[in-house]
């Protein structure tokens, strides 16, 4: 990367990748919108190689609220698992979104549809920046992450529900854009209870599994059961054990569920629901 250029007219992603082509051992990313940390997020999980130690400083506010989409907060609590990314919050947000490293400090500036990346390497201004926001970094609070981390997850589904299942769960994922469950794509709870009812699964197995990875509880698990069941989504049938109350088998109930092809089944769901 030319550092003395300007990275005019490119997305953020694209300026991220050309910061992390550079091979620094420590980007800081100071006041990110929630779209830029998407895009870091994105472009780090994406990357085919050695990443920098991304030291992320941002509202509290906005982590909190981009981190409600389960694709994104998995995939960064993999790069947190893989010590490659660290969340913290900052209270002031009235600060110009930066990327920081030891030779060069870019300015993310957004005019209309058109971003750019005005870029310093001038050294003594990049060594002051970049010791201030290290310190202002040292001493934020850490942002606390409850998602699991997406590589955890699907190794875990895989064992203990089925290999079809954590194929299934993966393709449903990769369909939708989001995974919020606010009307806008599928909670990830909802995501588990219909792989694991097109898989014929047991809903304790699921709910347990789901409680045992970190997703949700099993109370939730069974809340969104029921109202999928209610939904005419999924039905169950009892299945007989040795000891105590039978166990519920998930099915798919609907027709349009039961033919839908896997990565088509989100869609389908959400239709219905909406």
């Amino acid at each position: 990367m030319e550092t003395k250029s300007n990275l005019l007219n490119q997305s953020v992603h694209e300026i991220l990748r050309a910061v992390i082509d550079e091979g620094p051992e420590v980007m800081v990313v100071v006041n990110p919108s929630g779209s830029a940390i998407e895009e870091l997020i994105d472009a780090a999980t994406e990357y085919d190689g050695d990443l920098p130690e991304m030291r992320m400083l941002a509202d509290e506010g906005t982590l909190k609220n981009v981190m409600e989409d389960f694709i994104i907060a998995s995939n960064a609590a993999d790069l947190i698992d893989e010590g490659a990314l660290t969340l913290r919050t900052t209270d002031d947000s009235s600060g110009n979104s930066l990327l920081v490293t030891d030779d060069v400090v870019i300015a993310l500036v957004t005019a209309g549809d058109r971003v750019g990346g005005l870029t310093s390497d001038d050294d003594e201004f990049v060594d002051a920046a970049y010791s201030t926001y290290t310190s202002h970094w040292e001493d934020a609070s850490d942002f606390s992450l409850r998602t699991p981390p997406i590589t955890r997850v699907r190794e875990t589904l895989g064992d203990e529900i089925s290999p079809e299942a954590e194929d299934d769960f993966n393709s449903v994922l990769s369909s939708l854009e989001t995974a919020r469950g606010d009307g806008d794509g599928l909670d990830e709870v909802t995501i588990s209870l219909l792989v694991a009812a097109k898989n014929e699964a047991l809903l304790y197995d699921i709910s347990k599994w789901g409680e045992d990875v970190g997703i949700a509880s099993k109370a939730t698990f069974s809340r969104t059961k029921t109202k999928l069941e209610d939904m005419g989504l999924i039905g169950t049938e009892k299945v007989p054990i040795d000891v105590g109350r039978p166990r519920l088998r998930l099915k798919l109930a609907n027709d349009e569920l039961q033919t839908a092809d896997t990565d088509q089944l989100a869609s389908v769901a959400q239709g219905i629901l909406h």
